[in-house]
C-alpha cells in the first residue's frame, strides 16, 4: 500500500517525519524505498542520504502519469517498506490547479496520507484545519494525523481531547528539537553533500520510536503486493560505435535525477565522472558531457582556482558536446559574484557575467526556437527552474558570437519567451529537464551524441 507525507503548507516537517520513519527502518534492518513529489534535488538527497535505496522524485508534470505510477511501482515493488514526501501543501500544483498536486499523486496512485501539521499556538483550530483539508476533495484518504511543535503534555492532552471522537488516528506529536532540525540555506535544505556532519541516524530513530506510533506506520508503509508496471523504453536505433559521456559530479554539482545515469547505462552507453571540486581533467574518453545544476556561486573562487578542470572544459567544448543545466551553465559564463559579492573568473566559454538576483521558481513550459541538439523547432517540451543568481550578458545579439537561444519558456500564465545558449556544440540554461521521461529531447541528444563527427 505504501503511504503518502502531506501537511497543509510547506515547512511543516513533512521531510523531518520522512527522516525519522527513514532512520528507524534503518535501524531495524528494513529497507525503504522513499520517493519526493516534485521537481526537488535536496530533499531527495537528504532521503537518499540515510543508507537506503536511492530515492525517486514522482512529478506529473515533467514526467507524466504514465512515468510516475511505473516508477513508484518498478521500485516500491523491490523492497520491504515504501514511503512518498509530498511537496508544498497538500493542494498545492501547477499554478492554481490541482494538478501535479501532492494530492494528485495520492489519488493516481490510490495512497493514504499521514498529514502532519504545525500545531505551535492551536488547539481547536487544529479540528477545524484538518476537516477542511478532508472535505475539499472526497477522493483523498488523510489516514492519520502526526502534531509538530507540541512541546508539553498539557498540550498534547488538549489536542487528544479536540480529537477524540473524530474518525482520524493521531500517529504522534513530535516536541521541537534543536537536534533533529535540518540546516537550510535560501534553496532550501542543504544538501548532505555540503555538510560536514551527516544526520545522527541512531538519534533521529531513537526521537521517533519515543514520539511516533510506528506499529500504524509499519502497516502504512507496506509497499504493493504484485509486480504491476510497464518497463520504460525509448525507440533508439543501435549504435555502431558506442562513445562514452561525462557527467560532472562533486560536491558543488549534483543536482541530477538517478534515472538519467541509470537509463544510459541501461542502453549501453559508457559514463565517466567528472570532479571539478577535485579539479580533475575531463576524462579524455569522453565524447560529450553533462553539467548539472548545484551551487557554483557557492564555491567560485574554489572554481576559479581549479585551473585544469577550467583548461580542460574550454579545451573539450572546441570539438565535443556540453549539455549544461542552471549552475552547470553559470560555470560557463566569464564570471561569477560569489554570495559575498567578490567575482571570479570562470569557463570563459559564454560571454555572461552571473550575480545574485531574485528567486526565480516554478514548471516552465517550453517550445523550440530551432532545431537544436536538445530540441526541434516547434517541438514542446516540459522542464522547471529554480535560482536566485541571474545573467548580465555582455553582448546584445547572441548570433554575433554563433549562438542561438534553444527554445522559448513560459510559466503558468505568463507569455513566452526566448531562453538558454545553443550551437552545434552546446546547449546551457536555466532549465532542469528529467531526461529520461522526456524521451524526444533525450533521443534528440543521444542521436546527436553518438552519430556526430567529432
Amino acid at each position: 500500500m505504501s503511504c503518502l507525507i502531506s501537511a497543509p503548507s510547506t515547512d511543516a516537517g513533512k521531510t523531518t517525519l520522512s527522516l525519522l520513519i527513514s532512520c528507524w527502518a534503518y535501524k531495524k534492518g528494513l529497507k525503504l524505498q522513499t520517493f519526493k513529489v516534485g521537481p526537488d534535488y535536496l530533499d531527495q538527497e537528504q532521503l537518499s542520504s540515510i543508507g537506503h535505496p536511492m530515492c525517486r522524485n514522482l512529478d506529473i508534470f515533467l514526467s507524466g502519469e504514465e512515468w510516475v505510477k511505473n516508477s513508484f511501482y518498478e521500485q516500491s515493488y523491490k523492497f520491504d517498506l515504501a514511503l512518498v514526501e509530498g511537496a508544498m501543501g497538500l493542494y498545492d500544483g501547477l499554478g492554481s490547479t490541482h494538478y501535479s498536486s501532492t494530492a494528485n499523486i495520492a489519488k493516481i496512485l490510490s495512497l493514504p496520507i499521514v498529514f502532519i501539521i504545525n500545531a505551535k499556538g492551536q488547539v481547536g483550530s487544529l479540528l477545524a484545519l484538518l476537516k477542511g483539508f478532508q472535505e475539499l476533495d472526497d477522493e483523498i484518504n488523510i489516514k492519520g494525523v502526526v502534531f509538530n511543535n507540541v512541546n508539553s503534555n498539557r498540550h498534547k492532552e488538549l489536542i487528544k481531547e479536540v480529537f477524540k471522537n473524530q474518525p482520524i488516528q493521531i500517529i504522534g506529536f513530535l516536541p521541537f528539537n534543536e537536534n533533529i532540525n535540518l540546516s537550510r540555506s535560501n534553496l532550501g535544505l542543504i544538501s548532505p553533500m555540503e555538510l560536514s556532519t551527516k544526520i545522527n541516524v541512531e538519534y533521529f530513530a531513537e526521537f521517533a520510536e519515543k514520539h511516533l506510533d510506528l506499529s500504524i506506520f509499519l502497516n502504512l508503509l507496506k509497499p504493493v503486493a504484485k509486480k504491476i508496471y510497464m518497463k520504460k523504453t525509448i525507440d533508439l536505433k543501435p549504435f555502431s560505435n558506442i562513445k562514452p559521456i561525462a557527467i560532472a559530479e562533486d560536491k558543488i554539482f549534483h543536482f541530477q535525477y538517478p534515472e538519467t545515469k541509470e537509463y544510459l547505462n541501461a542502453i549501453g552507453i559508457p559514463l565517466l565522472s567528472w570532479n571539478i571540486y577535485d579539479d580533475q581533467e575531463i576524462p579524455k574518453e569522453a565524447h560529450s558531457l553533462i553539467i548539472p545544476g548545484g551551487f557554483p556561486e557557492r564555491y567560485a573562487q574554489h572554481i576559479s582556482n581549479s585551473k585544469r578542470s577550467l583548461k580542460s572544459l574550454k579545451e573539450f567544448y572546441k570539438k565535443n558536446f556540453i549539455y549544461a543545466e542552471c549552475g552547470g551553465m553559470m560555470l560557463l559564463g566569464d564570471s561569477i559574484e560569489d554570495e559575498n559579492g567578490s567575482s571570479h573568473n570562470m569557463a570563459g566559454i559564454l560571454p555572461f557575467k552571473a550575480k545574485k538576483g531574485r528567486l526565480s521558481v516554478g514548471y516552465r513550459f517550453i517550445k523550440g526556437e530551432k532545431d537544436s541538439v536538445i530540441v526541434k523547432k516547434n517541438q514542446q517540451i516540459k522542464g522547471h527552474e529554480f535560482h536566485y543568481w541571474q545573467i548580465e550578458n555582455q553582448i546584445k545579439d547572441k548570433h554575433l558570437n554563433g549562438f542561438n537561444s534553444p527554445w522559448r519558456i513560459k510559466s503558468w500564465g505568463t507569455r513566452y519567451k526566448k531562453e538558454g545558449w545553443s550551437n552545434d556544440n552546446l546547449h546551457a540554461s536555466w532549465i532542469h529537464l528529467h531526461l529520461p521521461s522526456n524521451k524526444e529531447a533525450l533521443k534528440n541528444m543521444l542521436t546527436n551524441h553518438q552519430n556526430d563527427n567529432y
